[in-house]
């Protein structure tokens, strides 16, 4: 995709995304009205929930050089085998935005010309934390009907390759293979199969090579109005599809829409259930972490079917 096709893209999305939300909702939480939200409930049918995010992983490896510290803060040696109340403590830090623990992306995160979503100074990210559009946007979750769409499964492949890239047609031709259409305020989740090639031949540096959406499939989300996006992989292609720029779907759905991403989730629970079930939506519950400032969250996202 050339630099000209994809400022075009980028200008057409940027435009539309643009209109106020009358009740004042964020970016593309516009879309996920109460009405929305009351009728994803009606997606439960077998009280059934699955995360959607993979385990944290505290050991180094080529895709996370500096993966999550977790250190037992108590009780002490000596503690263990006394007589007395004590209490198990530890304490976690975290490179939230590595490409390995699933997490979601603020609408702050994605700077591009100098601006975030909604033409927002980037100077209002400063050392002390973002001053608008942190994660605490979301603060309350995002809870609505969940879409996910299997793309390894409709090419009749275990995963894609790093590299590959998932199109709209893609997008629409899931659809109808698992008889769900995508629609406003959906949450839609993308399966790559990058957490399943992952655990069968090991991990790799997937900044370098990793399979994502390519910069048209976003048109697919305006369309449709969709919420959130959730992908197996960071959702992005490497290599980029647009050499001048590394990262053009979080340019285009985070800086361009408002739309909030989940990278680095994990399909291959639910895949099956909704394989077994026959339903490829269902209810999905997001609750990031109320971090002020900030530009992203760990996250566990829900799946109840």
């Amino acid at each position: 995709m050339t630099a000209h096709d994809f400022r075009v893209l980028y200008e057409r999305l940027r435009d539309a995304a643009a209109r106020p939300a009358e009740d004042g909702r964020c970016g593309a939480l516009r879309h996920l009205t109460p009405d929305r939200v009351a009728a994803a409930v009606a997606e439960v049918r077998l009280g059934r929930s699955v995360s959607l995010a993979a385990p944290i992983e505290t050991a180094p490896g080529p895709d996370d050089p500096e993966p999550a510290v977790h250190r037992m803060t108590g009780p002490s040696p000596g503690d263990l085998g006394s007589d007395g109340l004590y209490f198990a403590t530890d304490r976690f830090a975290m490179n939230v935005h590595g490409d390995a623990d699933s997490h979601l992306d603020a609408l702050c995160h994605v700077v591009f010309d100098g601006e975030l979503y909604g033409g927002v100074p980037a100077s209002t990210v400063t050392a002390e934390g973002a001053r608008t559009l942190s994660v605490d946007v979301v603060r309350d979750g995002i809870v609505g009907r969940g879409v996910l769409l299997d793309v390894p499964r409709l090419r009749g492949v275990p995963w894609l390759e790093p590299g590959d890239h998932v199109t709209s047609g893609d997008l629409t031709a899931a659809e109808a293979a698992q008889g769900v259409r995508v629609g406003p305020g959906d949450l839609l989740f993308v399966r790559t199969g990058h957490r399943l090639r992952r655990a069968e031949l090991g991990p790799w540096n997937s900044a370098e090579a990793r399979v994502g959406l390519h910069p048209t499939a976003v048109g697919f989300l305006a369309e449709r109005e969709v919420t959130v996006l959730g992908g197996d992989g960071n959702n992005d292609t490497a290599p980029s599809a647009v050499a001048e720029v590394a990262f053009p779907v979080h340019v285009l759905a985070v800086q361009a829409m408002g739309i909030h991403l989940m990278d680095y989730l994990r399909f291959e629970d639910l895949a099956p259930v909704c394989a077994q079930a026959g339903r490829w939506s269902f209810l999905c519950v997001v609750a990031p972490l109320r971090l002020t400032g900030a530009t992203g969250s760990p996250v566990n996202p829900i799946a109840v079917l």
